[in-house]
């Protein structure tokens, strides 16, 4: 008869099995680490989530129309022995080209002062202050471009040499029009790249998941006109040209894949 003792064996027993498990714990703490310490580890999906495999496509819409609004921004700059007499001279000079806007017919609204500066003006050697400058600066906005030239040369006939165009730039009021035009041929693009991608990889695809825009339109660089002399006198029309801008939208379109 043996003299062991069952319950002793059992004890044995589920301290092995105990040793064991800590044993699997300590080697499973250390997967995943990279090295830094930390540890990762993926997660299962909730329950009901499907990831969904997808074909991204991107495309550009751009479209042209003509401008039907242009900005101008006039300036009055004078010079006087005093900062008094510059800004005297000034004021009467930025009075007229204002009253000459209004009389050209553009609205009370659309007449905006955009800057006025008084600074010293030195001689050769800097120490010593031989004038002043004055520049008073309004943007004014034109609805009817057929007028622009003629808005431009009334401002001029009034300011003579103390005119200046710092440059104009044209917009279109409405461009909503132009927008859907764009974003349709844009999501075609980009469609139409999935579909590339997807039958060069033998895929078959589905429906559209999602279509988004993205990035912003730049507005248009101003156009720099000379007329710093006076036009008046009969003389033609300072020529004003919108020509045509271009306006580009951006999508990015995710198609399910079959």
């Amino acid at each position: 008869m043996s003299g062991r003792n069952p319950r002793a064996g059992r004890n044995t027993r589920a301290a092995a099995v105990a040793a064991l498990a800590g044993l699997a714990l300590f080697a499973g703490a250390g997967c995943g680490d990279d090295g830094s310490g930390s540890s990762s580890a993926q997660v299962a999906p909730r329950p009901g989530e499907v990831e969904v495999r997808a074909v991204t496509g991107t495309g550009t819409g751009r479209v042209r129309g003509t401008p039907d609004t242009m900005t101008v921004e006039l300036g009055v700059e004078t010079r006087a022995p005093t900062a008094q007499e510059a800004m005297a001279r000034n004021a009467e000079k930025a009075g007229q080209v204002n009253e000459a806007l209004r009389c050209a017919g553009v609205a009370e609204d659309d007449i905006q002062t955009s800057n006025l500066s008084v600074n010293p003006v030195f001689n050769d050697t800097g120490e010593t202050i031989r004038a002043y400058q004055v520049v008073n600066s309004v943007t004014a906005t034109l609805h009817q471009l057929e007028q622009a030239g003629a808005v431009i040369d009334a401002a001029a006939a009034v300011a003579g040499d103390d005119i200046r165009v710092h440059g104009v730039y044209f917009s279109i009021e409405d461009t909503s029009d132009l927008v859907a035009r764009a974003r349709r041929e844009a999501v075609e693009r980009a469609r139409a790249e999935a579909d590339q991608l997807a039958a060069a990889a033998g895929l078959e695809l589905g429906d559209v998941i999602s279509v988004e825009q993205v990035g912003d339109e730049a507005p248009p660089p101003p156009i720099e006109v000379d007329a710093s002399e006076d036009s008046g006198g009969g003389a033609a029309s300072t020529p004003i040209e919108p020509g045509s801008q271009e306006l580009t939208v951006d999508v990015v379109v995710r198609v399910e894949i079959d």
